[in-house]
C-alpha cells in the first residue's frame, strides 16, 4: 500500500539567491534607528531606503538601474526635522512616496522619473495630525490617495492625500503603542497589533472593533499580523519563554489558533510578507541573516514550512517588490531588497522550471497599478476589489506616468504643488548639466589644440 510521505506542492523547491556584487547598491549608510519597520520600499521604478542623516531625517531614492557604488554626495529626500521611521511607495503611482518621522509629521513626495539630481526638501503635501512620532504608514490597496498612518500617540489616522486632510481618526481603540497596522486585499478591513497584547480587526471608516483576540502570543515582545487568503490572519510573536512563533487565525472563531508553530529563540521581530497569488508567506527577522518561507493552504496544519534562505550578514531592513516588477521569464516569484549596514542587496526567489514558456500556474492575474475607486468615493462607503492585470508579456506600463494632483484650495499646508512641476523636471536638470559639461570639455579641447598649433 503506497503512503504519501511528502506533501505535493509546486513551491516545494523554491530557492533564494542573492544577486552578484555588481548588482547591489553599495556604500549607503543605512539608518541605525531601533524601530521595527522595513526601512526600505521598492517598486518597478525605484528602490528607497532610510539613511543616517546628521540633523533631521533623510531617505534615499535610487532608480533600480543605478547599481554599484553610490556616491557619498548622492542627493537624498531630507525635509523632515527628525529621523524618518517608515517609508512606503504609493501602489498607484510609482513616483509618489510617503514618509513618517519622529517630527510627528507625514510627508508625501514626488520623485522625478530619472531619480533625484538635487536634494529634495519640499514635499508635495505635509500631513499634520499626530502629536507623537509616526512609525507606521500603509497606502490603501485599491482606493486612490488614501493613506493610513499610526503614531506613538496610539492613534490611527486615515488621510485623503489629494485634499491634504484627515478624514478618519481612530483614537479610542488602542490604549498602548501600536506595533503594526495593515489592510486586507480590498481595503475593507484594518488589522492592528498593540502593546496591550491584542490583535484587532477594525472597520476603517467607522473605527470600530469587529474582532479582537487577547494574547495571540504569550510573550511580551512585539506581535505582527497580516491578512492572508480567505480573510484569515497570520501573526508572528513570542512565547512566554521568548521563542519566536507563527500562528494562523480565523477571525470568525478567534478562540483557538488554526495552527501555532515555534521557530527558534532569536530576539528579532519577524516581519511577515504575504503573496496572495502563490499563498506563500515570507518571514524576515530584523537582525536575522535568513528568510524563512511557508505555504498557507486550506489543509491542516495550514502553514507548511517550505525552506529557508540563509546568508552570512544580518539584515537591518527589507523591501518587497510588487509582483508586477518581477522577471516572469525567469520564474521569479518574489524579490527582496535586503539592507545591510552599508549596502542594499537584492535577493531573488525562484521556482526551478525547465521550460522557458510563461508559467500560468505561477502567475495568476495579479494586482495592477490602477486604483479601482477614488478617495472620496471610498470614504463615502464604496468598496471595490483590486484591478487585476496579466503578467503574460511581462508587465508593461500602458499609461503615462500619472500626474499627482493636489487640490490646492483645500490644502492647509501646501508646500509645493505637483501640478506646477513639469513631469520630467529631473530629466531637464540632468540634460542641462550634461550640456554644461560637454561645453566645458569642448573649450578644454579647443584650448589644447591651440597650444599644440602654436608649438608647431
Amino acid at each position: 500500500m503506497s503512503r504519501k510521505v511528502v506533501r505535493t506542492s509546486k513551491f516545494r523547491h523554491v530557492f533564494g539567491q542573492a544577486v552578484k556584487a555588481d548588482q547591489c547598491y553599495d556604500d549607503i549608510r543605512i539608518s541605525t534607528m531601533t524601530w521595527d519597520s522595513n526601512f526600505c520600499s521598492v517598486n518597478p521604478k525605484f528602490v528607497s531606503m532610510i539613511v543616517d542623516a546628521s540633523g533631521g531625517g533623510a531617505f534615499m531614492v535610487l532608480p533600480l538601474s543605478k547599481t554599484g557604488r553610490i556616491d557619498m554626495s548622492y542627493p537624498t529626500v531630507c525635509g523632515h526635522t527628525g529621523p524618518v521611521l517608515d517609508i512606503e511607495f504609493c501602489p498607484h503611482n510609482d513616483n509618489i512616496i510617503a514618509s513618517g518621522s519622529e517630527d510627528c509629521s507625514v510627508m508625501i513626495w514626488e520623485i522625478p522619473d530619472g531619480g533625484l539630481t538635487s536634494p529634495l526638501t519640499e514635499p508635495v503635501v505635509k500631513l499634520e495630525g499626530h502629536c507623537k512620532r509616526v512609525g507606521i504608514l500603509s497606502w490603501h490597496p485599491t482606493a486612490h490617495n488614501v493613506l493610513l498612518s499610526a503614531g506613538s500617540d496610539n492613534v490611527i489616522i486615515l488621510w485623503n492625500v489629494a485634499r491634504g486632510e484627515e478624514v478618519v481618526r481612530i483614537d479610542s481603540v488602542h490604549p498602548d503603542l501600536i506595533y503594526s497596522a495593515c489592510w486586507n486585499r480590498d481595503g475593507s478591513r484594518i488589522l492592528t497589533s498593540c502593546k496591550d497584547k491584542k490583535l484587532r480587526v477594525l472597520d476603517p471608516r467607522k473605527g470600530t472593533v469587529l474582532f479582537e483576540k487577547d494574547k495571540p502570543h504569550e510573550g511580551s515582545r512585539p506581535v505582527r499580523g497580516v491578512f492572508v487568503s480567505d480573510g484569515k490572519i497570520l501573526s508572528t510573536g513570542f512565547s512566554r519563554m521568548s521563542e519566536r512563533q507563527v500562528a494562523l487565525w480565523d477571525p470568525n472563531n478567534f478562540g483557538e489558533p488554526l495552527t501555532l508553530q515555534e521557530l527558534d529563540t532569536s530576539s528579532g521581530v519577524l516581519l511577515p510578507f504575504f503573496d496572495p497569488d502563490t499563498g506563500i508567506v515570507y518571514l524576515c527577522g530584523k537582525g536575522d541573516s535568513s528568510i524563512r518561507y511557508f505555504e498557507v493552504t486550506d489543509e491542516a496544519p495550514y502553514v507548511h514550512y517550505l525552506s529557508m534562505f540563509s546568508s552570512k550578514e544580518s539584515q537591518k531592513g527589507m523591501g518587497y517588490m510588487p509582483k508586477r516588477g518581477l522577471e516572469v521569464n525567469k520564474c521569479e516569484i518574489a524579490r527582496f531588497y535586503k539592507l545591510h549596514e552599508r549596502k542594499c542587496e537584492p535577493i531573488v526567489m525562484t521556482v526551478p522550471r525547465k521550460s522557458d514558456l510563461f508559467q500560468e500556474d505561477l502567475y495568476p492575474d495579479t494586482v495592477g497599478p490602477d486604483p479601482s475607486v477614488e478617495a472620496d468615493e471610498w470614504f463615502d462607503g464604496k468598496e471595490a476589489p483590486p484591478v487585476l492585470i496579466s503578467l503574460k508579456d511581462g508587465f508593461v506600463a500602458t499609461t503615462k506616468a500619472k500626474e499627482f494632483k493636489v487640490h490646492k484650495s483645500l490644502l492647509k499646508t501646501t508646500t509645493a504643488s505637483a501640478g506646477s512641476q513639469p513631469e520630467g523636471s529631473g530629466e531637464v536638470q540632468s540634460l542641462r548639466k550634461e550640456v554644461k559639461d560637454l561645453k566645458a570639455a569642448l573649450e578644454e579641447l579647443t584650448k589644447r589644440v591651440k597650444e599644440l598649433e602654436t608649438k608647431n
